[in-house]
């Protein structure tokens, strides 16, 4: 993948807060306009983020659909984080497209400004998909629980490693710690691990293993008002975290350029990352590249953020039915396996899925069998810079109580000053 979901999503967030197979087996789209029912259009529009293979693999699926339906699709490349603004500009003149691409957790913003449809699926149609994939599209508002979007792409992270440097996947958080700790000489660049300290996404798991939470209730339905990022857990969690770092360990000010730069020279033993960090590190390491998911922490599968991108149909559309149809189609599993092949990202269309053969890949969906949908809600944009900071007072040695308990203070300070968890 190009581009990181996550970068996407925080990016999104912050704009938006600044702004304020076949056709399923349902009744089709409605082609009798007496009824009240859409007649079928001549067209559909759609908005893909615009890289290439991913504009090149919906293509290729959307003439099967137009040789299916006799529906012309014009497929329009408009990079993610500028769909919201756009939409909100371009969908209330009739210039916006039916179907949008967007990642899960923008999904709070998307329904309070009113730009997406609540879709008409059955339980049969979401079976298709993973239970991650569903639940991430899946929010409540108003009382009113329904599903957003049809999943198109779901990822999550593992651990990498350099087979000359580490001979077999690190079973165990505290592996890798071995690991960092037998293989690393700071006076030489070389590093057995290296993780960003003040990287909240891919240091979550370290926190929810031992009973942290970031919001209390059940994904698309969360109570913001109840931080779970210093409780008992979230506190034994921060303070292995903290082991981490130090004297002879991974150095608190290490960044990401530092990381790519030294693993992919072959001077860091194992990292961190997603799928969209493959190619890159294929290229540098050849066979000497490993992956693995993320390993175990306090005795227990690691729950990862899952992220995923879904196709949203318009609340301006006047083609809503057939838009979902659409959708439907994109994301059936045969056109999830050729979306995978072209674009390389994962399907979360449960068949595609499990057809993976690149053991690579295969790992990362294991993993997502373990993983959690990052927030959807509004205020989780409140979340990030405090967890941050508070990671990298870690990483610097700080007391972990007192470091989470003020970041959770921040939390829900922020929260309030929004207008957030009334």
């Amino acid at each position: 993948m190009r581009g990181k979901v996550r970068f996407f999503a925080l990016v999104s967030f912050l704009f938006v807060l600044i702004l304020g197979a076949c056709a399923p087996d349902r009744e089709e789209p409605g082609e009798e306009s007496a009824g009240g029912e859409e007649e079928k259009p001549e067209e559909l529009v759609i908005w893909m983020n615009d890289q290439d293979e991913q504009m090149e693999a919906i293509n290729e699926i959307v003439e099967r659909y137009e040789e299916q339906e006799g529906i012309s699709v014009r497929v329009e490349g408009q990079p993610m984080v500028e769909q919201l603004q756009q939409l909100s500009l371009a969908g209330p003149e009739g210039n916006g497209p039916d179907l949008f691409y967007q990642p899960h957790d923008q999904i709070g913003n998307i329904v309070a400004q009113g730009l997406a449809e609540p879709l008409d699926v059955t339980d049969d149609e979401l079976n298709r998909y993973v239970d991650a994939a569903v639940d991430a599209v899946t929010y409540t508002y108003d009382d009113e629980t329904d599903i957003y979007g049809l999943p198109a792409v779901i990822e999550t992270y593992g651990i990498f490693y350099n087979t000359s440097i580490v001979g077999e996947a690190p079973e165990t958080m505290e592996d890798v710690l071995d690991i960092l700790e037998e293989h690393t000489d700071a006076s030489n660049d070389e590093y057995g691990f290296l993780m960003r300290p003040n990287d909240f996404y891919f240091a979550y798991p370290f926190l929810v293993n031992y009973g942290g939470y970031i919001f209390g209730g059940e994904a698309g339905d969360y109570d913001v008002t109840d931080v779970g990022l210093a409780n008992d857990g979230a506190i034994e969690g921060g303070e292995f975290y903290q082991e981490f770092f130090g004297s002879g360990k991974i150095p608190a000010g290490t960044n990401a350029d530092v990381i790519d730069g030294l693993f992919t020279e072959g001077k860091i033993g194992a990292v961190i990352n997603g799928p969209w960090s493959i190619p890159v590190y294929e290229n540098a390491l050849g066979d000497n590249l490993g992956f693995a998911p993320f390993p175990q922490i306090n005795n227990e599968p690691s729950a990862t953020f899952v992220g995923v991108k879904s196709w949203m149909v318009s609340y301006y559309s006047d083609n809503k039915d057939w838009a979902q149809d659409l959708a439907m189609f994109i994301t059936n599993e045969e056109n999830q396996q050729t979306y995978y092949d072209i674009a390389g990202e994962l399907p979360p269309n449960e068949e595609a899925l499990n057809n993976i053969e690149d053991p690579m890949y295969a790992d990362f969906a294991e993993q997502i069998e373990f993983g959690v949908p990052m927030p959807s809600s509004p205020e989780m944009a409140q979340v990030w810079e405090p967890m941050q900071n508070a990671l990298q007072f870690l990483a610097e040695g700080q007391d972990a109580q007192e470091v989470l308990e003020e970041a959770v203070d921040q939390i829900n300070n922020n929260i309030q000053s929004a207008g957030g968890g009334e």
